[in-house]
């Protein structure tokens, strides 16, 4: 059902499967299957993460599979009630997310730069990309060729759950591309090509190259990621004026609760606001 009605990703797919695998061992050293448990096996199930130390996010993971699997059963006849409406979901710790300043991309793209050849070229095309649009890794190394041919001003890209979505492209960006697919020169329906050119750059690949370009920028290789990259975008364009809601559209958020992580910055603008124009605020 995940696969062929929702069309989630990959994954998504192997998370679910190892989050009800876990339960499923657990149901049968009970002596049941996993579709015939009733509340007070789950909820001796969760109070077993809790008690094993499992992150309360990745309990509260564990309790959304359970969750989405036990409304399949019961949408599907196989079951006539839904255990998991009387679990409570963990508390989970308010995270805000970790991006860099301005100071530190403009030290990154420099950075790309300075690396040699086809290494530094892949370099500065991503993080060129990832910071102009603010893309998921997984949408950035799936990125087709065709889809920066000519002059192209915008994006379309297919994210979570088979969504689509358009996000406009930098100048910087597509000039970065064009001179990755003329050094490249290979006939191939990929952007970023891996070793074996007939496929797309790995995920891994990507990581150990992005930490390489972290420490020729001088930054900290541990703070630098793709998803920190998407994080400074989101928190740059709000810094400077964007709204949520064209956030959320740039973002492929499904709900804008989601966007609303991004709220610190626009409280830290206001306090600056505030500081800069408030008569109580000016120094006498």
């Amino acid at each position: 059902m995940l696969a062929a009605e929702r069309g989630v990703a990959r994954n998504t797919l192997l998370a679910y499967q190892a989050d009800l695998g876990d339960f499923a061992a657990f149901a049968a050293a009970a002596g049941l299957v996993p579709a015939g448990c009733d509340g007070a096996l789950l909820q001796s199930y969760m109070g077993g993460l809790h008690t094993a130390g499992l992150a309360a996010r990745t309990a509260a993971r564990r309790l959304s599979s359970l969750r989405q699997f036990h409304r399949f059963l019961l949408r599907e006849g196989v079951r006539a009630d839904d255990p998991t409406s009387l679990l409570d979901a963990p508390r989970l710790p308010r995270i805000l997310p970790k991006y860099l300043s301005e100071p530190e991309v403009d030290a990154l793209l420099a950075a790309t730069a300075r690396l040699p050849g086809r290494r530094g070229a892949i370099a500065r095309a991503a993080v060129e990309i990832l910071y102009a649009t603010g893309l998921r890794v997984s949408e950035l190394l799936t990125l087709p060729r065709r889809a920066l041919a000519g002059d192209a001003a915008v994006l379309l890209i297919r994210g979570k759950g088979g969504k689509e979505r358009i996000v406009p492209l930098s100048d910087t960006a597509r000039e970065a591309a064009a001179a990755l697919v003329a050094l490249d020169g290979k006939a191939s329906p990929h952007l970023f090509l891996g070793r074996d050119t007939r496929r797309a750059l790995t995920r891994q690949a990507f990581f150990l190259l992005l930490k390489q370009v972290a420490l020729e920028a001088g930054l900290d290789p541990a703070r630098i990621s793709p998803h920190v990259l998407r994080h400074s975008f989101a928190s740059h364009l709000l810094a400077h004026g964007a709204d949520l809601r064209s956030l959320q559209l740039l973002l492929g958020h499904a709900d804008i609760a989601t966007t609303q992580i991004y709220t610190h910055v626009l409280a830290e603008r206001l306090q600056r606001l505030v500081e800069a124009h408030h008569p109580l605020a000016r120094p006498r």
